[in-house]
């Protein structure tokens, strides 16, 4: 596809900023702003990952690496910004699960160890855990600040932080699951992925896309689960003092507003 012919994909922002227009919706500022900025870097990484590719270095690897870890912990911590601390435990969660997808992957030999395969991996991943992680968080706020008074009445019949913030946990837990869960369901009855179409349109057999999909959801499934279980048990100490009583902040309520 040549830039000219990218061009024209440009109509689709028009039409996205032309229906925010015409129904007041306030939000063609927006697109434009993320058309713009997708467009900028989705480019500067391209580059990036060409030189990459060809230089072939294990130290070029794991730098990109620890650009999308951080960059995806950055993200999920504007999803707690009434969790003290919060930042690195989302960053060693989402660094757990690159470390554990890609040692089973490349210990089972079933990716060899070239930058095209682990860093497109690590990004699909670790991009999936990130979501996970920020609609834990989301719910697990959600859960104390409407469960508050039955958390309060656990601790106050002697019970641990744990065993009253347990039951939350699991369904903030759960509701981070579910968007991965319900997509991998669909796959290949309402959407065609992204990895398995891509493979088609660049002229690869259906049958190989396929397989490549397949394992780039099962990975992901994994990434999901341990990054959110991981994240969950991380971050609930935080919602409790050295006193095992709950901190709540009024912001928290604001915050899921």
């Amino acid at each position: 596809m040549s830039f000219a012919t990218l061009s024209f994909t440009l109509v689709f922002v028009a039409i996205s900023v032309g229906l925010s227009i015409w129904l007041r919706l306030g939000v063609q500022r927006d697109v434009v702003i993320a058309a713009v900025r997708a467009t900028i870097q989705l480019v500067i990484v391209g580059y990036i990952l060409k030189f990459v590719f060809q230089a072939h270095n294990v130290l070029f690897i794991l730098a990109m690496i620890a650009l999308i870890v951080c960059v995806a912990t950055w993200n999920a911590r504007s999803r707690a910004k009434h969790i003290s601390g919060i930042g690195w435990r989302i960053g060693l969660s989402l660094l757990a699960t690159e470390v554990v997808t890609q040692a089973l992957l490349l210990g089972l030999h079933i990716i060899p160890f070239q930058p095209r395969y682990v860093i497109s991996l690590s990004g699909m991943i670790v991009g999936n855990a990130m979501v996970a992680s920020g609609v834990l968080l989301n719910r697990l706020q959600g859960e104390v600040a409407n469960k508050q008074s039955e958390i309060q009445t656990v601790l106050a019949l002697g019970g641990s932080p744990r065993q009253a913030i347990y039951p939350h946990l699991k369904q903030a837990i759960r509701a981070g699951l579910i968007p991965t869960i319900d997509s991998t369901k669909t796959t290949g009855l309402v959407q065609l992925p992204g990895t398995m179409s891509g493979l088609i349109i660049a002229g690869a057999s259906p049958v190989q896309a396929v397989r490549y999909q397949m394992m780039i959801l099962f990975c992901i499934l994994a990434g999901s689960a341990i990054s959110s279980i991981l994240l969950g048990f991380l971050a609930y100490p935080r919602l409790f003092n050295h006193y095992e009583q709950l901190v709540y902040e009024e912001g928290m309520q604001s915050g899921r507003r």
